[in-house]
């Protein structure tokens, strides 16, 4: 089993060229295709100052805006070069939102891989939203952190297990890199107890069934009232130097993770490794 057609979101932010570069990775490995999509959403004007836009102006737009697609376009057709994966490959650019562009055309991938928003740069910048994007594409996302450099993805993995619908799935649509994984750690943070909990041995379930699947796996959970689940799953996964973690994502509406806080807005603000999620 193997991911064979990924979608990784280009844009013009600094962090677009690590996540253009995994995704090559990721492709080369798994011998798969990759497509670059690069969505263009200029910045809206009201209609009164619009309509008052020299026609000199509206052409130096444009032309910035060809310009600038042209090197996306170039870099991209660079890194395929490079990873061997020019005849694998296609770059699509479109005009449009980046998150209702990445959710239409992602439903053709077996993976998005998206960047993390950078609070300080992406605020006024039309940038693919993760949150977003897991409730409209039907797919999972390799969501990659804005800040750092990533040697390698899917070597040493953290799965966040609470035995939820949403766990499970990420599981499922993860099994292309935990299968090929050289180590796989399997962590319930504070697990529940009782006939719809986790039982006396917490991940023992799942971490069997990854077993069956070739997985090198082994079972941990932690019990604290001191540390948030959120800095568990991140403290376990900088001790034991994983690259990825695979999570289940809102196990509960996103209103109720607004007002009352939740794993997946915590992990996607604070994620420090590449975090494969579902839906």
């Amino acid at each position: 089993m193997s991911f064979k057609d990924l979608l990784v979101l280009v844009d013009d932010s600094a962090a677009s060229a690590v996540r253009l570069d995994l995704a090559a990775r990721l492709a080369a490995q798994n011998d798969a295709h990759l497509t670059g999509l690069y969505a263009v959403n200029d910045v809206l004007l009201p209609g009164y100052i619009e309509a008052e836009l020299p026609d000199a102006l509206r052409a130096t737009r444009r032309r910035n805006r060809d310009e600038q697609t042209a090197r996306q376009a170039e870099h991209f057709a660079t890194v395929m070069r490079q990873h061997g994966l020019t005849d694998r490959s296609e770059w699509l650019a479109v005009d449009g939102d980046p998150t209702i562009a990445a959710a239409v055309r992602g439903r053709y991938a077996d993976l998005i891989i998206v960047g993390q928003p950078d609070p300080d740069r992406d605020r006024d910048t039309p940038v693919a939203q993760p949150a977003d994007l897991l409730f409209e594409a039907g797919r999972p996302l390799l969501v990659v952190p804005y800040a750092g450099r990533f040697a390698s993805v899917g070597e040493r993995v953290l799965v966040g297990w609470n035995g939820s619908r949403e766990a499970a799935r990420a599981i499922g649509d993860a099994l292309p890199v935990l299968s090929r994984a050289k180590r796989v750690v399997v962590m319930a943070a504070n697990p529940k107890t009782g006939p719809h909990g986790l039982g006396d041995e917490p991940c023992a379930d799942i971490a069997r069934h990854l077993s069956r699947h070739g997985c090198k796996v082994e079972a941990s959970h932690v019990v604290t009232d001191v540390v948030e689940p959120g800095d568990s799953l991140l403290n376990m996964a900088a001790d034991e130097g994983c690259d990825l973690l695979v999570m289940g994502a809102y196990g509960r509406s996103r209103l109720r993770e607004l007002v009352l806080g939740g794993m997946t807005r915590f992990i996607l603000q604070h994620m420090t490794v590449p975090v494969l999620m579902s839906h």
